[in-house]
């Protein structure tokens, strides 16, 4: 254990080194010849004894071929260095995007590498911390996306962690290497509650317009009932006269339909503050998904009733940024 953990800091340390500057790095980040680093890969540690071997053969029964033998596989492998340090050196990296996603989810990383050389980078590949390594070729003079996955486990802003950038090619025998910490941040909102009351309904929380005109002056129809329809919308007549049938919701077209206020107050007094931003993340949804214009009532924070993308966006990114400073 005690070994394991001098490794890790003995790496940390070298690898605070290799950046050459605190992170984040100003973009783009090129991967000068000073940033890259080169060493024998168990082949070609391999590859090295048997060379010797062979010369040892070669000098003991005095083979001439036996030494020219060794020597051309020597060179060869010289050129196997020269080669696979060209093929990592000068490449530049640059963010791109990376979209919110929910907690627990993995965070997607867009970088953008680019070839400025006549000649093509193959099998790149780039890493995360643990995660799977993603193998990338670049053509002369052209550009490529990698996507990098890493776990978005709370909430909040999630900055890009250090990317590791390797190559083995052409022949395995050595390993080129470099860092990266290119400034790019991906927003995590709350992870929505699996089990959460239903959407409130009650006092002054029902009002308003849907983007679908479910409204209640005329009535124009029944469907299949949804747990964020409100109860006094329920067909219970037609229920009634069923035995086993579903719950059916009517359907009603005009002006005014359901708008409901999701407020942090209303929420059960025993959820903590992370147990209440996940259920109104779930209440969100579930409006949205039922065509509800909806507003938001935080501690610190209101937003006016609205429905759609951009109100579903700005919702769940007051939820994830919720007492985390600036919005």
């Amino acid at each position: 254990m005690m070994l394991a953990s001098l490794r890790l800091r003995l790496h940390e340390t070298f690898v605070r080194w290799a950046l050459r500057t605190r992170p984040p790095e100003p973009v783009p980040i090129i991967l000068t010849q000073r940033r890259v680093y080169v060493l024998p890969t168990r082949a070609g540690l391999a590859y090295a004894a048997a060379l010797g071997v062979i010369l040892l053969g070669a000098m003991n029964y005095n083979l001439s071929l036996g030494h020219a033998l060794v020597f051309l596989l020597a060179g060869l492998g010289i050129v196997a260095i020269l080669h696979t340090f060209r093929n990592l050196v000068q490449i530049s990296l640059s963010p791109g995007r990376c979209e919110p996603v929910f907690a627990g989810s993995p965070a997607q990383f867009s970088l953008i590498l680019e070839n400025r050389r006549p000649d093509a980078r193959t099998s790149l590949r780039l890493w995360i911390g643990d995660q799977d390594a993603v193998e990338v070729d670049i053509d002369a003079r052209a550009s490529k996306v990698a996507t990098l996955g890493y776990p978005a486990t709370r909430r909040g802003w999630l900055p890009m962690p250090r990317v590791t950038v390797e190559t083995t090619w052409p022949l395995g025998l050595v390993r080129a290497w470099s860092y990266a910490a290119p400034e790019l941040m991906c927003l995590v909102y709350p992870a929505p509650a699996a089990k959460a009351p239903p959407l409130p309904w009650s006092g002054d929380s029902a009002r308003g317009t849907t983007r679908d005109g479910r409204g209640a002056d005329d009535f124009s129809g029944m469907r299949k009932h949804q747990v964020s329809d409100a109860p006094r919308h329920v067909a219970w007549k037609a229920v009634a006269r069923q035995h086993d049938g579903p719950l059916l919701t009517k359907l009603f077209a005009g002006a005014s339909a359901q708008q409901i206020w999701l407020d942090w107050n209303e929420l059960p007094a025993t959820a903590d503050g992370e147990q209440r931003l996940s259920i109104l993340a779930r209440w969100m949804l579930d409006a949205d998904a039922a065509g509800l214009a909806w507003g938001l009532r935080l501690p610190a924070l209101q937003l006016a009733p609205d429905n759609g993308q951009e109100q579903l966006a700005a919702g769940l990114r007051a939820l994830a940024l919720h007492n985390d400073g600036a919005r």
